[in-house]
């Protein structure tokens, strides 16, 4: 099972037992990167709108959002992708090879809490969280006894990392605020299954 490499004195851990280890980072890179990934990715990626059925009605996914393959690149990646890419599996040593893309244009953009389906991502595999643009407030929570609640403010240009075993005892997620707030970039990086690949059973 790959084992998170350790990042700078500024990583924070904000979990780490048998449920799970769960790493904060907030300067993976410079403030002036971390703009110019934004301005790149805001103007660049194909962002699209979802639908999705919740509570029995088919309703607009509270965000727009954005999805790379990175073992097999498309010619019209953004270069960011890409810096982000090698940054975040230089920190951790993780072989990423997707990336999903999430926009907040303002605190009415939202994430439910969730954890990640197990059936699409490798077993024993992390996931890393890179913030650019506004900072937002994510909420995890245990899903049983002791049931804590961590909150982290995702300040841009910083890496959140979660290891496999915590989408099996926590849930994530970026709630609605009133506060005034800019337009947050969040990209999520996973080991899936190789292009044409079937994806593993979820155990």
């Amino acid at each position: 099972m790959p084992q998170l490499k350790l990042f700078d004195s500024s990583e924070t851990l904000l979990a780490d037992d048998e449920r799970g280890r769960i790493a904060y980072t907030p300067h993976l890179v410079d403030a002036a990167s971390a703009e110019a990934w934004f301005a790149e990715l805001r103007s660049g990626v194909p962002w699209r709108t979802e639908r999705r059925m919740m509570y029995d009605r088919e309703v607009d996914v509270p965000r727009l959002m954005g999805h790379f393959r990175l073992d097999s690149a498309p010619a019209l990646t953004p270069p960011s992708i890409l810096d982000a890419a090698a940054r975040v599996v230089s920190a951790t040593a993780v072989p990423f090879n997707t990336v999903g893309l999430n926009l907040y244009r303002d605190g009415r953009d939202s994430v439910a809490p969730h954890h990640d389906h197990l059936n699409e991502i490798r077993k024993g595999f992390p996931i890393a969280l890179v913030s650019l643009g506004a900072t937002r407030r994510m909420v995890i929570r245990a899903l049983s006894h002791p049931r804590s609640v961590i909150h982290v403010d995702l300040e841009p240009g910083s890496l959140l990392v979660m290891d496999y075993a915590t989408q099996l005892h926590y849930t994530h997620g970026v709630p609605k605020t009133t506060e005034p707030v800019g337009e947050r970039i969040s990209l999520a990086f996973r080991v899936k299954p190789s292009a044409g690949e079937a994806f593993p059973s979820a155990v």
